[in-house]
């Protein structure tokens, strides 16, 4: 039980921050521990992976390489100028905005209207949305205007998302009666399998819409990681089956 606990915390990348199973118990498994439990190389290699993340993550002056092409480097953030490169792989990042490369002289309110270079669709790089026509400069942008328009897009995201698990619910419904439908012609294979995955979406789906909205009016709450590692788990696995 450990062994497959684990096991599935680390693909995840849920396994820094895993307590033990049982839920009124907040141990935190040791890495002797895991070591002693988990003996896939693979996985230990991800779990070493995932400790590493973890020590950059809480070290501020510590973070990755921005080279959208890819890149393992970890860069020192007191030693790097917006002059100086990945002594790996030459990239030139920048460590005041979420923009993947070094834009000076431009500065990074100016980096927040984003062009792609393929379409030419312009957008927010704070937001994502369309440029035009709300945003006619940095600070129209929603995410910066006022603390009720951060409200507003947060309510706006999680009803995305509530909406999409509704219609996504929706869908399996009308899938298992299309193959109950067919069960019903002779010569055809059970379909018995297919028909309880059918139902087991449906009450997934159902359970990660109104889990958005649990999560939206619970946000602050000390339980809500607990929540938001299970409903993110739920969800990976709902979009695998």
């Amino acid at each position: 039980c450990w062994s497959e606990y684990l096991t599935t915390r680390i693909e995840q990348n849920m396994v820094v921050s895993c307590t033990c199973p049982i839920s009124e118990c907040q141990a935190q498994p040791t890495t002797a521990f895991i070591f002693s439990i988990v003996s896939s190389e693979e996985i230990i290699a991800k779990y070493e992976k995932a400790l590493l993340r973890g020590y950059v993550e809480c070290c501020s002056n510590l973070t990755w390489c921005t080279n959208p092409q890819g890149c393992d480097q970890i860069l020192l953030k007191d030693g790097l100028g917006y002059g100086a490169a990945c002594s790996k792989c030459s990239w030139m990042s920048c460590f005041n905005c979420n923009f993947p490369e070094a834009h000076y002289p431009a500065s990074c309110s100016h980096m927040s209207h984003m062009t792609c270079a393929k379409c030419n669709h312009g957008f927010c790089w704070r937001c994502l949305k369309p440029w035009r026509p709300t945003h006619k400069d940095y600070y129209n942008c929603s995410a910066m205007v006022s603390k009720a328009a951060w409200q507003e897009k947060r309510f706006q995201d999680y009803n995305e998302r509530c909406t999409f698990h509704h219609h996504a619910r929706e869908f399996a419904t009308r899938l298992r009666n299309r193959v109950s439908s067919i069960s019903e012609v002779p010569k055809i294979g059970t379909l018995t399998f297919v028909l309880d995955a059918c139902k087991v979406l449906e009450q997934a789906r159902k359970v990660l819409a109104y889990s958005c909205v649990y999560s939206y009016y619970n946000q602050d709450t000390e339980s809500m990681d607990i929540v938001e590692q299970q409903t993110e788990s739920l969800e990976l696995h709902t979009n695998a089956l």
